[in-house]
């Protein structure tokens, strides 16, 4: 549910038949990426929600629906959605810099978690669901038509899991100068196992733990790489071609026909477009097309800006920090220029970071070296919580170890309840 940063990459829905696949290529070309300054940002964050009184209780929708229709003003400008499994998201306006958009989200997470706590409600920054079983409670019909999909394509577990059990935060930067394009793109890439290792928090999935520091992005990766894997090509030369390769290449989920139909065979968008399939009885639109872009999620997608998508949701005391390291890395010259250099022994080591992240000698040093260069440029308001990241990263901590030790000590369903009840 993001917010768009670009002023101009919204357009009117065109309706036009796309007579081939080149024609659908060049849509994406000329669409993927708007040319202008870096400097704003625009945040998102997924809290799961959990009953104060009954923690493996799963709200439904009603419930929650009832809540965010009588939230007060977020003076911050975000929009509030309920995810599948009933997780709640904010999704912030873009804002001038990676501070204005850190204190405006930081302002409508107070109101949303008062009123939720008024409804004996609470919200929950973790990456994946420690205690529930996967279940869908958002009835709507894109929902239900993508578990289609996951059960026809043998990924109906990690696709269950993937819409309703895991939670992120989300970064939305420019895409910056057109002759920037391709180095921000390969460096918003090159960060993802670095970042992945710092802001892991998902040791635990369903009840058990998994051996996994991030199972959110474990779980992500046992979905079809061909739409969530990286969007990068061999050179990274020219990420606008790469999207529309990627894009053409990933399988149709669903037709609008009228309602959100599963494709459960394997077809290419661009044997769609060319006509060597068709499916609903016709051949696709634009607006199929900017549809199909709706269920490609790779961890860096281009969207007019870049929508950075591989961060657990961690604890209010660091994401603040999360936030600022990643917009500083990428979008202050001298940062980028040291983050480039410290992440590319370890740029694709996407499972490794996952799975033992800071632990791994080449991923804590490039974490060190980043979050370092982040800290020296942060502003006053956020130093203590970049403070608390400094501190996790040197001792070669996440936060999902802080989570691993309270579920330890106090059982995972009283870990969760601590967390819902707002206990550091």
């Amino acid at each position: 549910m993001s917010r768009t940063i670009a002023s101009d990459c919204v357009t009117d829905c065109e309706r036009d038949e796309l007579t081939s696949a080149s024609a659908a290529a060049e849509h994406l070309v000329d669409r993927c990426l708007v040319d202008g300054p870096v400097g704003r940002v625009g945040l998102e964050i997924e809290a799961h929600c959990y009953d104060l009184a009954d923690p493996a209780r799963r709200p439904g929708w009603d419930e929650l629906t009832a809540v965010i229709a009588a939230l007060p003003p977020l003076h911050g400008g975000s929009l509030v959605t309920v995810e599948p499994g009933g997780a709640v998201e904010l999704s912030g306006p873009p804002m001038d810099d990676p501070a204005a958009a850190i204190s405006a989200m930081t302002a409508d997470r107070s109101v949303l978690r008062a009123s939720f706590a008024q409804a004996g409600l609470g919200l929950v920054l973790l990456g994946a669901d420690p205690l529930r079983p996967a279940a869908r409670v958002n009835p709507g019909a894109r929902y239900r038509a993508m578990e289609r999909f996951f059960d026809a394509s043998q990924t109906g577990a990690a696709g269950a899991a993937m819409m309703t059990s895991t939670a992120s935060v989300q970064v939305n930067l420019e895409a910056g100068p057109r002759d920037m394009w391709a180095e921000r793109v390969r460096l918003a890439h090159a960060l993802g196992p670095t970042m992945i290792a710092i802001a892991a928090n998902s040791p635990v999935l369903d009840g058990g733990f998994t051996g996994w520091g991030s199972t959110r992005q474990r779980v992500w990766s046992q979905l079809d790489s061909a739409r969530c894997g990286p969007i990068l090509g061999e050179s990274g030369d020219d990420p606008a071609s790469d999207w529309a390769r990627y894009a053409l290449r990933a399988p149709v989920m669903l037709v609008h026909s009228p309602d959100p139909t599963p494709v459960v065979e394997w077809v290419p968008f661009a044997d769609w477009a060319d006509g060597r399939v068709l499916l609903g009885d016709r051949r696709p639109t634009m607006a199929d097309l900017d549809y199909h872009l709706t269920t490609l999620f790779p961890p860096v997608r281009p969207r007019g800006f870049l929508e950075v998508r591989y961060l657990d949701s961690v604890p209010d005391g660091i994401w603040p920090a999360v936030v600022f390291t990643l917009a500083t890395l990428l979008d202050d010259p001298t940062a980028a220029d040291i983050a480039a250099e410290a992440t590319e022994s370890v740029a694709t080591a996407w499972d490794r970071a996952a799975q033992v992240g800071l632990r791994d000698r080449r991923l804590h040093s490039a974490a060190l070296t980043c979050v370092r260069a982040a800290a020296e440029r942060v502003p006053a308001d956020i130093e203590e919580s970049m403070g608390l990241l400094a501190r996790s990263v040197e001792q070669g901590r996440s936060p999902a170890d802080d989570f691993a030790d309270r579920a330890v000590r106090y059982g995972i369903a009283g870990a969760v309840t601590q967390l819902a009840h707002g206990e550091l």
